[in-house]
């Protein structure tokens, strides 16, 4: 073996003691063996490997689908699009023949009924890859384990030398908690269509399922509203720091929703008030108590804006955004905010949540509102999201023991916005320094005192973009600590282990780089060579 196929070896071991996969060495090549089963994320609920077996995808393979489901047949088509840019194979999708087909299946009978409607069961063959679910977004969720356990080089945008194997496996997955989110913040910097689709496609591969677009705050309003068209026209004009602003027309914001919906995504939209609202009432001067438009605003100061709670007008502005926007949206929540309304006394925030509350059910929505909305009155279905950075909260445990579901979202855990150090070139630290560990090592059934595991409805991963411009700078803050809230989010806590999390991350490496992913190299996680 001569110095060149020596450090080649020795490369290939490297990569494969850091992903914790063996490798056969064959004389001066070192081939990697398939992807384990311990290298997913977020953990499978059950997943046994079956050893001395692989299923190899070739030029033969077909992707067979669930007869006469145009779902199934869609999901076969995202695998084929996926897998034929790397493989080079023309991978037909085909409708299911009778009997188990051989080559890679979509099926939605068979699953165990413990799965649920999110959930699959995969089962890896030499001469199949079957994935079975109850309903499709089971399927798709299968999908992306089936993804993670191809060679990182599968996600290549041009042919790459394979062989395409998946070693011999049965797993059982199924999700922890209903809600599992990510929220990007297009207000304060604005995220063209492009940008949110790339973030919708890294979010799906971690079984994320919801999107919660920040679409209004004092710095920018992101979404055109046919009733009252200066909001985007003037109001979505500007972002922090004088950057350029932008908007969604309703056409874009249409394509993002069935985008999402595609990659079995649900976007839920936000229009934070009374508080956060300059941008609106620079562009209305009407809806201002003393009827003067304030200038717009490019700064990071938070709770000087208010809504004018006792102007009639005020509500009727709201009927007609929120109708606009319901009309749009067909997932069933829409986010009021209300958090950090320092302008607005106490009586009177408890009178305009209450009233914007039946608003929003009028239109055939669930509220969901940022915590503080609990110091209003209840509302059937209302859910509370927890931003705080302690662990006890008097007036959520109260809400919670009275029904309000919560999704769990603590500022210093699962902020993507604040620095991992402090030396960080992007981000904030008013919450706290987050890094791998903080965000991975803390579960959501147990974290708030008062609420419990029965009164969690998921976990989100809010990105603030105060300081984030570009989609490189998203990559940087989101990667690595979004898949570890997916994780909490997907994962029963009994696979919860901060050291094989690490481990299974650090796998994660070079396929983020195939991806294109310009991740944050955690000093926690020790990452492949090349990676």
């Amino acid at each position: 073996m001569n110095g060149r196929g020596v450090r080649r070896t020795l490369s290939a071991l490297v990569l494969a003691a850091a992903t914790g996969a063996a490798v056969l060495v064959s004389g001066t090549e070192a081939l990697a063996a398939p992807v384990p089963l311990t290298s997913v994320v977020p953990a499978p609920v059950t997943a046994t490997p079956t050893a001395g077996v692989t299923y190899t995808i070739g030029s033969a393979t077909a992707i067979y689908t669930e007869p006469g489901s145009a779902a199934a047949t869609g999901i076969g088509d995202y695998l084929a699009g996926i897998l034929r840019p790397s493989t080079g194979f023309p991978l037909p999708v085909a409708a299911a023949p009778s009997g188990s087909p051989s080559g890679i299946a979509l099926l939605l009978t068979g699953a165990p009924a413990s799965v649920g409607a999110q959930g699959y069961q995969l089962d890896v063959t030499a001469t199949a890859i079957t994935v079975r679910a109850n309903q499709p977004a089971g399927l798709f969720a299968g999908v992306q384990t089936l993804r993670q356990l191809l060679p990182p080089a599968v996600e290549a945008a041009t042919v790459q030398t394979g062989p395409w194997q998946v070693g011999g496996a049965h797993v059982v997955d199924y999700p922890r908690f209903a809600y599992r989110g990510a929220m990007l913040d297009v207000a304060r910097h604005f995220f063209a269509p492009a940008a949110v689709r790339r973030y919708l496609d890294q979010l799906a591969l971690y079984k994320v399922n919801y999107l919660h677009l920040h679409l209004s705050d004092d710095q920018g309003w992101r979404i055109a509203i046919s009733s009252w068209p200066n909001l985007a026209g003037y109001g979505g004009a500007t972002a922090v720091g004088g950057d350029p602003g932008g908007y969604y027309t309703q056409a874009d914001y249409t394509a993002l929703v069935a985008y999402a919906a595609s990659r079995y995504i649900t976007i839920v939209p936000e229009i934070d008030m009374p508080g956060h609202t300059n941008a609106a009432l620079a562009s209305y001067a009407q809806l201002n108590c003393d009827g003067v438009a304030p200038a717009r605003y490019t700064g990071t100061a938070v709770g000087f804006s208010s809504l004018c709670v006792p102007l009639e007008l005020t509500y009727t502005f709201i009927d007609q955004v929120v109708g606009e926007l319901a009309a749009l949206t067909p997932g069933p929540y829409l986010h009021i905010g209300g958090d950090e309304a320092s302008s607005t006394t106490a009586a009177d925030y408890t009178t305009f949540i209450d009233r914007v509350q039946q608003i929003v059910a009028a239109h055939g929505k669930t509220v969901l509102g940022w915590h503080d909305v609990v110091h209003a009155g209840p509302q059937p279905s209302r859910i509370a999201q927890f931003w705080g950075t302690g662990t006890s909260d008097a007036a959520v445990a109260g809400a919670a023991a009275n029904g309000t579901k919560v999704i769990m979202s603590p500022a210093s855990r699962t902020y993507l916005d604040m620095k991992y150090k402090s030396s960080t070139r992007l981000g904030q630290k008013w919450a706290g320094l987050i890094d791998v560990d903080k965000a991975y090592d803390w579960n959501p059934g147990a974290y708030l005192s008062g609420v419990g595991e029965s009164s969690v409805l998921g976990v989100e991963a809010p990105l603030w973009t105060e300081t984030i411009r570009t989609t490189a700078d998203l990559d940087y803050m989101a990667f690595p600590r979004l898949p570890a809230i997916a994780e909490l989010g997907w994962s029963p806590y009994s696979t919860h282990n901060l050291s094989a999390f690490k481990g299974r991350l650090g796998a994660q490496g070079p396929r983020w780089r195939v991806m294109g992913i310009g991740y944050y190299h955690s000093t926690q996680v020790t990452w492949p060579a090349g990676s």
